[in-house]
């Protein structure tokens, strides 16, 4: 059978060799002068795509009105803002919806090395495993269905993607008024509205508080981070500069919510000194 393989695949090999030296045009200059037109239109297109973007733009140009192909510029960052969500392009939203199914610490790398690597070593190996010569569809029905498969779950996995919400915020802070209740804070307007910034400003993506929270692995759990009594300006001074505080801390800086806000979430992380039972 396998020797019956070898010669059918020597067969074709050879009637394909003299297919090409009978009908077969040579790459140069055939080939490579269809690649070069081709590149140049398409350089072309794109030339001609951001000329159009570039002078459509109504008024001067630092205007943010948006011309026929969008905006030349967005409106200055807001370093100190608690409400931006970052999200990935558009060709990774299947991804970032596979971080929504496998959410839990233990899982995530399931989603995010475990299941992309297996589908990728399995679309490289199908050559090596299918090698007949068969083209038409109609007699690969394996292919044809697990291609559809794939088109479709690409295409549902980004449009979840593309139109997930993020409740996180919301949900964590609807917790604050348990928090301070349980804590012992409710009374303490500066360490409320410390509370209401930890839930939102991003905090809790890796932090846990009370149980809820990201849990993210090397980020302590805060819930009753005031028992240590490390001071108020050693929060603050902590929040601005992790890696100068904590030598090696991945956790990033956030100086850019302004002294207020940095004392208000200190205030709450002082005020923390677990459940009052």
């Amino acid at each position: 059978m396998a020797n019956d393989r070898i010669v059918e695949r020597r067969r074709v090999f050879k009637q394909y060799k003299e297919d090409v030296a009978e009908r077969g045009k040579p790459f140069y200059p055939f080939a490579m002068l269809h690649d070069t037109i081709m590149s140049l239109v398409v350089v072309m297109v794109i030339v001609g795509l951001a000329i159009v973007w570039k002078y459509t733009t109504p008024g001067n140009h630092h205007t943010i009105d948006p011309g026929w192909l969008g905006r030349l510029y967005d409106a200055p960052a807001d370093s100190g803002t608690i409400n931006f969500v970052p999200r990935p392009d558009w060709y990774f939203y299947f991804l970032f919806y596979l971080l929504r199914i496998f959410k839990w610490p233990e899982t995530v790398v399931i989603g995010t090395v475990g299941l992309p690597t297996v589908l990728l070593i399995i679309l490289i190996a199908i050559p090596f495993i299918d090698t007949r010569s068969e083209r038409r569809l109609s007699r690969r029905p394996v292919a044809v269905v697990a291609s559809i498969l794939v088109v479709i779950s690409m295409g549902v996995l980004t449009y979840k993607g593309a139109t997930a919400k993020e409740p996180l915020a919301s949900e964590n802070l609807a917790l604050v008024p348990k928090w301070s209740v349980s804590e012992g804070f409710a009374g303490n307007p500066t360490a409320v509205a410390g509370a209401k910034l930890f839930a939102v400003a991003g905090c809790m993506n890796c932090h846990t508080y009370n149980g809820a929270g990201g849990a993210y692995p090397g980020a302590p759990n805060l819930t009753d981070e005031g028992k240590k009594n490390k001071g108020i300006a050693f929060q603050i001074s902590h929040l601005k500069c992790p890696a100068c505080v904590n030598s090696g801390s991945p956790m990033p800086s956030f100086a850019g919510l302004g002294d207020v806000r940095l004392k208000q979430i200190a205030t709450f992380l002082e005020a923390s000194k677990g459940p009052k039972h």
